[in-house]
C-alpha cells in the first residue's frame, strides 16, 4: 500500500499555538477516554480474549527465576543482575515475564529495553507494552513505541500493518483497556504519512465501538494533499465522519475553510462559516481571519470590513494573522495610509509586528513613490530591534528608481552590502531593472556581469528587464541578440519577454512591426495577455488614434481577457490628450455605475486636462469626488494641482497643497517647484519664492532659465553682487548640465 507523506502548511503554527504535531503528539485526559469508550454500536464486535503460548515446564521454572531477580533488585541495573540469564534468554521468555511483573510500570519499561537490546521483541510483546504504558497514563512512551515499529524498514507495508493492528486489538482486552491505545494509533499512522492505512484503521475500529477523537480527526484533515484533490477527501471526510459519532469542532472548520480559501473557493468558506453556528460550534478569532485573509486575496475589501465589524460585534479581537492580511491588501491596493493607522492600532493593542508586516507597508509606500515615509518606517523598524532583510532594502531600492533617485539607491545598495548582506538574484534583478528603467543601460549591464561573476544565475526576469531596457533607448535589434543569447542559455521566452519587446517597439514608434509581433506570439501558443493589448493601446492613444484603440479593447473583450485599471487608465489618457474631456468623464462614471474603483492616475489624467485650460472650478470638484470614494491623491496629484493653481494664481491653495504634500512625505517636482516660485514672485511674495528656491537648490534639482533670472535680477538690484556672479555662474553650469543630460522634468 502506497505511503502519502504531505507537507504541512507553516501558517498552522499560525492557527493554532502549536504544531499539531512535530515532536509532541497530542494527548487527552480521562474524560476524553471516557467520551471514547462510551460510543459502542449495537452491533459492535467484542475484543478478542488473550491466550498466550503456556510455556514449558524448564521456561516456566526460567521466568520465575527471572522475574523474582528482577523484583527483588535494589539499584542495581538490570544489565549486571541479569547478566546470568542472558545467554538462555528468547523473545517468547519476554511476554511471560511481562505477565509477572505488569504492576511495576517502570520495571516493565527497564526490561522490555533491556529485553530490545538483546533480541528483537516481537510484535506482541511491543503491543503489549505499549498498552501497559497507556493504562500506566504514559501516552508520550506508548506513542514513541507505537512510532519507533513504523520507523524501522519493514519487507512489506500492507502485511505489517495488518499484522500490527491485528496484535494491537488482540492485546487490548487483558493488558490495558483503554480505548485511548487505538487513538495513538491513529495519530501515528497520520503523522508519517499512511493516510490510507489510517482511513482503514478508523473504519476497523468501527467495528469494535471505538471512533477516534475528534482533534485526531482534525489531524487528519490537516495532513490531507493541499490540492483540489487533497481538498474533495478533506470534505468527504468533513461530511461523513459525523454520521459514525465523531463531533466537529471550531478548530475542524478552521482547517477545511483553510482549505477552500487556500484553493480560492472564498465563497464556500464563508458559507462554511456561517454554518458553523446553526450546528452549535462558536466560530473563533482563527475563523473569521480565515475569512478575511481568504477575501484580501480576491481584493474584496467591503466584505473584509463587514466581517471585522461582526468580530467585534461578537467581541472577537483581530490577531496578528488577520492585522497581516488586511495590511497587505491596503498596501496592494495603494491605501498604505490605512495600512500604517492599522499598524498603529495593533501597536495600540499590544501586538507586535513582524518583520514581514513593515516590509510590506515599506514596499507599499515605495510602490506610490513616497520612500520618505517607507525611510521613516525602516528607522522605526531598526529602533524596534527588527532587522531588515534583503527584501526590506530591495523594496526601498526599487522605490528610490522608481522616483528617480538613482545615487540614493547605489548608496542604499553599498549600504546594504556593509551590512554583510549578500544581494540575490531578486535585488540583482532590481537594481538592473531600475537602472534599464533609468535608461543606464551601461551601469545596468555591468550589474548583470557582477551578478555572473559573483556564481548567481540572471532568469527570464533579469533578461526581460534589460531586453526592455534596450528597447526604451531604441535597442530593439540588440535586445533581440541578447534574448537570442537567453534562448541559447536554455531559458524559454514567456508572455513578460514578449511585452517588453511590443513595449519597445511602440516606444520607438514602429506600431507595424510591434502589432506583427504580437501575431508571431500568438501562432507560438503565447497568447496575448491583458498586458499586450494595453501596451498596443496605450501607443494607439498617445498618437491619437482612439478608433484603433477601441477596436484592440473589443477584441481583448471576445477574447475573455478582462481590463485592469492600468487599461481604463490608458484610454483615459488618451481621451484627454485627444482633447475629449467628455468621453474621460463619461469613461469615469462608468467606472464606478460597474464597481470598477479608479485610481489616482484615472483622475489625473482629467484634472491635468482641466488645469491646462485653466478650468480649476471643474479640477477642484473632481479632487473632491476622488477624495469622496476613497482615493488617496499620489505626488502626481499633489503636482498637477499645484501647477494648476500658480497657473490661475491661487497661490493661497497652492501653499496649502504644497504643505498637505510635504507633510504626507511626497516631494515636488522641478516644474512645480517653478510654478510656486513664479506665483509667488508675481503677488510680490519675495520671502516665500526665496525659501523655495533654496530648497530646491538645497535638493540638487534644477531651475529653469526664468526662475535665475528671476534671482539674478533681484540681487542686482539689491546691490548684492556675490551673489548675483554665483547665480549667473551656476545658472549657466546647470543650463549647460540640463542641455547636455536633455532632462526635462
Amino acid at each position: 500500500m502506497k505511503r502519502c507523506f504531505v507537507s504541512f502548511s507553516p501558517l498552522h503554527k499560525l492557527f493554532y499555538n502549536q504544531p499539531l504535531f512535530s515532536s509532541s503528539p497530542i494527548f487527552f485526559t480521562d474524560r476524553f477516554v471516557q467520551n471514547l469508550s462510551s460510543f459502542r454500536a449495537t452491533n459492535s464486535r467484542p475484543f478478542p480474549d488473550y491466550s498466550p503460548k503456556k510455556p514449558t515446564i524448564k521456561d516456566s521454572e526460567f521466568v520465575r527465576n527471572l522475574s523474582t531477580t528482577i523484583k527483588q533488585r535494589r539499584l542495581e541495573p538490570l544489565r549486571r543482575i541479569l547478566k546470568p540469564y542472558e545467554s538462555k534468554f528468547r523473545s517468547d521468555h519476554l511476554i511471560w515475564v511481562l505477565m509477572n511483573i505488569k504492576s511495576d510500570y517502570r520495571l516493565v519499561l527497564d526490561f522490555f529495553e533491556w529485553a530490545r537490546l538483546r533480541r528483537e521483541p516481537s510484535l506482541e510483546s511491543r503491543c503489549i507494552v505499549i498498552q501497559i504504558a497507556v493504562a500506566a497514563k504514559d501516552p508520550e512512551m506508548a506513542h514513541r513505541l507505537v512510532r519507533d515499529f513504523w520507523m524501522k524498514p519493514k519487507l512489506g507495508t500492507s502485511l505489517s500493518f495488518a499484522r500490527f493492528v491485528e496484535r494491537l486489538i488482540y492485546t487490548y482486552k487483558d493488558w490495558g483497556s483503554n480505548p485511548l491505545v487505538f487513538d495513538i494509533c491513529f495519530q501515528v499512522l497520520v503523522e508519517i504519512g499512511m493516510l490510507d492505512e489510517a482511513r482503514i484503521f478508523f473504519d476497523k475500529m468501527l467495528n469494535y465501538g471505538v471512533i477516534m477523537s475528534v482533534d485526531s480527526c482534525n489531524l487528519l484533515l490537516s495532513r490531507l494533499p493541499k490540492n483540489f484533490d487533497g481538498l474533495e477527501m478533506k470534505l468527504k471526510i468533513f461530511s461523513e465522519f459525523p454520521e459514525v459519532g465523531v463531533c466537529w469542532n471550531t478548530s475542524s472548520y478552521n482547517i477545511v475553510m483553510h482549505s477552500l480559501c487556500q484553493l480560492g473557493k472564498v465563497a464556500e468558506a464563508h458559507n462554511l462559516l456561517l454554518r458553523m453556528e446553526l450546528r452549535d460550534c462558536v466560530p473563533d478569532v482563527i475563523s473569521y481571519s480565515t475569512i478575511i485573509n481568504g477575501y484580501c486575496h480576491t481584493g474584496e475589501l467591503q466584505t473584509v470590513s463587514k466581517l471585522i465589524e461582526e468580530m467585534q460585534i461578537k467581541g472577537l479581537k483581530p490577531n496578528q494573522y488577520t492585522f497581516d492580511s488586511i495590511i497587505s491588501i491596503l498596501c496592494k491596493t495603494g491605501k498604505v495610509m490605512d495600512a500604517e493607522m492599522l499598524l498603529r492600532e495593533m501597536l495600540r493593542q499590544g501586538i507586535q509586528p513582524d518583520k514581514v508586516v513593515f516590509t510590506t507597508l515599506i514596499d507599499g509606500y515605495c510602490k506610490v513613490g513616497n520612500v520618505s515615509a517607507a525611510y521613516n518606517l525602516l528607522d522605526e523598524m531598526q529602533n524596534r530591534k527588527i532587522i531588515p532583510d534583503l527584501a526590506t532594502y530591495t523594496a526601498i531600492i526599487c522605490g528610490l528608481f522608481q522616483i528617480e533617485k538613482v545615487t540614493e539607491a547605489d548608496k542604499l545598495f553599498d549600504e546594504m552590502i556593509s551590512r554583510g548582506m549578500q544581494p540575490d538574484e531578486v535585488t540583482y534583478t532590481a537594481l538592473i531593472d531600475g537602472y534599464c528603467k533609468a535608461g543606464e543601460m551601461k551601469k545596468a549591464f555591468l550589474l548583470h556581469n557582477q551578478m555572473v561573476q559573483m556564481g548567481l544565475s540572471p532568469n527570464v526576469v533579469t533578461y526581460t528587464a534589460l531586453a526592455d531596457g534596450l528597447c526604451k533607448v531604441g535597442e530593439v535589434d540588440t535586445a533581440n541578440e541578447l534574448l537570442h543569447e537567453m534562448c541559447a542559455k536554455g531559458l524559454e521566452l514567456n508572455i513578460y519577454t514578449y511585452n517588453s519587446l511590443v513595449n519597445g517597439l511602440c516606444k520607438a514608434g514602429n506600431m507595424v512591426q510591434a502589432v506583427k509581433l504580437v501575431e508571431d506570439m500568438d501562432l507560438a501558443g503565447l497568447h496575448p495577455d491583458t498586458i499586450t493589448y494595453t501596451t498596443l493601446m496605450d501607443a494607439y492613444c498617445k498618437s491619437g488614434e482612439m478608433v484603433k484603440a477601441h477596436g484592440l479593447l473589443r477584441e481583448m473583450l471576445n477574447r475573455g481577457l478582462q481590463p485592469t485599471i492600468v487599461t481604463f487608465n490608458v484610454l483615459m489618457n488618451g481621451f484627454c490628450n485627444s482633447g475629449m474631456l467628455e468621453d474621460g468623464e463619461r469613461l469615469l462614471n462608468w467606472m464606478l455605475e460597474k464597481g470598477i474603483m479608479p485610481n489616482s492616475t484615472t483622475y489625473n489624467s482629467l484634472m491635468k486636462q482641466y488645469c491646462i485650460r485653466n478650468n480649476m472650478r471643474i479640477t477642484s470638484d473632481i479632487y473632491k469626488r476622488m477624495c469622496a470614494q476613497g482615493v488617496m491623491p499620489d505626488r502626481n496629484t499633489y503636482n498637477i494641482l499645484i501647477k494648476g493653481h500658480c497657473k490661475a494664481r491661487n497661490m493661497k491653495e497652492a501653499w496649502f497643497l504644497h504643505r498637505e504634500m510635504i507633510e504626507k512625505g511626497y516631494s515636488l517636482t522641478v516644474a512645480s517647484y517653478n510654478a510656486l516660485i513664479k506665483g509667488f514672485f508675481k503677488r510680490k511674495k519675495i520671502v516665500e519664492a526665496s525659501e523655495l528656491f533654496e530648497e530646491m537648490r538645497r535638493e540638487g534639482l534644477i531651475a529653469d532659465g526664468e526662475v535665475y533670472n528671476i534671482f539674478v535680477d533681484l540681487n542686482y538690484g539689491r546691490g548684492n553682487m556675490d551673489i548675483t556672479l554665483e547665480l549667473c555662474d551656476e545658472a549657466i553650469e546647470k543650463r549647460l548640465v540640463n542641455e547636455s543630460n536633455k532632462e526635462n522634468t
